[in-house]
C-alpha cells in the first residue's frame, strides 16, 4: 500500500528553527485513526492530540523510529527517513487512517501522510513510503 502526499504542519515551520533539531531527535511514524483527522492549521500538532491506533501485532505504540536525517547541500535543506513497512499480522490495528511524524524529543508533530482509506493491516502489510527527494525541503 503506497501513501499519499506528506503535508507539513504550518505551526512546524514556524518553530522549525527553535524547537526541534532534526538530525538528532527521535522521530518516529506513528499510525493515527480517523476520529480527529489532522489539518495543516492544527495550532500545536502532537501525537497527544489524536486518536492513536491499538498497538498489536507488529505496531508499538508511538510508531517506529524513520531514523530521520536533516542535511544541507548548496542551499536546500532536506528533511528525509526511512520508508516504514508494517507485515500483516492478525494481531495488527484494523483502523490506520493517517500516519503522523512526530519528534518524540519536543512531543511536537511534523506533518503527516493521509493514506486514502481506513487500512486493516491484519489484511496485508502497510508501507509508508517517503518521497525519493525526503519529507521536505527548506530553499
Amino acid at each position: 500500500m503506497a501513501a499519499g502526499d506528506f503535508t507539513v504542519f504550518e505551526e512546524f515551520l514556524a518553530t522549525i528553527s527553535n524547537l526541534h533539531d532534526l538530525d538528532s531527535d527521535t522521530i518516529k511514524l506513528a499510525l493515527i485513526t480517523s476520529a480527529v483527522a489532522p489539518t495543516a492549521a492544527d495550532a500545536t500538532p502532537a501525537l497527544a492530540d489524536y486518536t492513536e491506533v491499538t498497538p498489536g501485532g507488529n505496531y508499538t505504540a508511538g510508531g517506529t523510529d524513520v531514523n530521520a536525517t536533516f542535511t544541507e547541500a548548496a542551499g536546500t535543506s532536506t528533511f528525509d527517513g526511512d520508508n516504514v513497512t508494517w507485515s500483516q499480522n492478525a494481531s495488527n490495528p484494523t483502523d490506520a487512517r493517517y500516519a503522523l511524524v512526530h519528534d518524540t524529543t519536543t512531543v511536537g508533530a511534523i506533518g503527516w501522510f493521509d493514506l486514502g482509506a481506513v487500512i486493516d493491516m491484519t489484511a496485508g502489510d502497510l508501507t509508508v513510503n517517503v518521497n525519493a527527494a525526503g519529507y521536505f525541503t527548506i530553499a
